[in-house]
């Protein structure tokens, strides 16, 4: 069976926050610990003073006729304490000296072992340079003091300082997978959420926290898609079910023998006809199920330019002969088709300009119309909202739905549609496209 850490953990980020927390306050002690007993241990064992004691008390319990044997051997050993049977005798000043050094070796051998300084030197730390120290039989045995290693007071701290970086480090570092990697989740989840489309569930892992919130998510992105669907089916009821009476009434109005009533009936039918055509329009858009493909935009806007032209509008084409992008055509021939009519529809001239600006293609409908005031144009990006009279616009001319399907069929594409004003007059729809990735 495989070992899963996760299964050990509790279910809430609290919890496991808390773990994390207890556990680098564990490994924090138990490093200090392990510090605190070495360095104990090792100045114990390393100390000269305490290797001194031993060693005379090893040298007091000989035989006197193997003593001189037994400190050359010591002196083999222990090369940093020089030791060796001595017949120099401190003086009684020297005996006498009162220094914490030589009152600690006094108070460990007893006082039956006189010890003196036989120089005057001393070590940085106040201890003497060599010392005499006397056997019960009033053997003396001489031995120098190599001065012990300066003590790192700030070794523990340093070592606690480090050990609760290293701890911070790692709760950082579980914070940032274990939090930050589901909400980056969230995030995509989000941004690539196609009503139209089939939703793929976000995982529910993690915490219980996340969990609920994968799961929230997953449950509104469903009642989106429902609700959308609900409402294109709806709609497309309604629409169905107002074609078959424009279609009587078409056919009624044909019977109707004053021409001019005639006229006017067809017109007004015509014009619920194509408010209901629009209406579908702008809801399909988005939710196509054509195939994106590679096509060549210059070659299309060339194409659509010049079916403008046929029907007398003053529309040309600026830009390379080829641009190949990744689209799909039937739904940007449209897109393009409604700016290109919105701008003709309103100006006298209409210039189409290609350019390319790596990693990006630029669309840039220019007309010289009246334009469009700055605190209009994102209003006029919103569907069923039409322009004021400075553009000319009366109950026939449209249902201010064109700029809407564009902007919807662009952004479907991974572009942006912007309006921006053109200089002297006029309005340029400049729409953004991604070029495909050639690598």
């Amino acid at each position: 069976m495989r070992w899963d850490i996760h299964s050990f953990m509790p279910n809430r980020i609290s919890g496991q926050i808390a773990i994390v927390i207890v556990a680098s306050l564990i490994v924090i002690h138990l490093v200090l610990t392990a510090l605190f007993f070495l360095t104990r241990s090792g100045s114990q064992l390393d100390r000269p003073q305490d290797r001194l004691v031993t060693l005379i008390e090893l040298i007091d319990a000989s035989p006197a006729g193997s003593r001189a044997r037994l400190v050359s051997e010591v002196a083999t050993g222990f090369p940093s304490l020089e030791m060796e049977l001595t017949d120099r005798v401190p003086d009684a000043h020297a005996l006498s000296a009162n220094t914490p050094y030589l009152d600690g070796l006094r108070r460990h051998l007893g006082p039956g072992h006189p010890i003196g300084s036989l120089a005057a030197k001393t070590l940085p730390d106040g201890v003497p340079d060599i010392i005499a120290i006397g056997l019960k039989d009033g053997t003396f045995v001489s031995a120098r003091i190599s001065a012990t290693p300066p003590s790192r007071p700030f070794g523990p701290v340093i070592v606690t300082l480090l050990t609760f970086a290293t701890s911070i480090t790692l709760l950082g570092v579980w914070a940032a997978r274990g939090l930050t990697d589901p909400l980056r989740g969230f995030a995509r989840a989000a941004e690539n959420f196609n009503p139209h489309g089939e939703i793929a569930p976000l995982p529910e892992r993690g915490p219980f926290e996340i969990r609920a919130a994968a799961r929230a998510l997953n449950q509104m992105r469903e009642r989106i898609k429902s609700l959308i669907d609900d409402r294109t089916r709806m709609l497309a009821a309604v629409s169905h079910d107002l074609r078959t009476p424009i279609t009587r009434l078409r056919l009624r109005c044909e019977f109707i023998e004053d021409r001019t009533a005639r006229a006017q009936m067809l017109d007004e039918l015509s014009h619920m006809s194509a408010m209901v055509e629009s209406v579908l329009s702008f809801l399909r858009d988005g939710q196509s199920r054509e195939r994106a493909s590679m096509i060549d935009l210059a070659t299309s806007l060339q194409t659509i330019c010049d079916q403008f032209a046929d029907t007398g509008r003053d529309v040309r084409y600026d830009g390379p002969d080829h641009v190949v992008i990744h689209a799909r055509a039937a739904e940007l021939h449209r897109a393009i088709t409604n700016l290109i009519d919105n701008a003709a529809r309103y100006g006298h001239k209409v210039d189409v300009r290609l350019m390319q600006a790596s990693p990006f293609v630029i669309i840039a409908v220019e007309d010289d119309g009246p334009g469009i005031a700055d605190r209009d144009k994102d209003a006029m990006l919103e569907p069923f909202v039409r322009g004021d009279a400075a553009r000319g616009m009366n109950d026939k001319s449209g249902f201010g739905l064109g700029l809407s399907i564009a902007r919807a069929v662009i952004e479907a594409h991974g572009g942006t549609l912007a309006l921006l004003d053109r200089v002297p007059s006029g309005l340029i729809a400049r729409v953004t496209l991604p070029l495909p990735d050639v690598r």
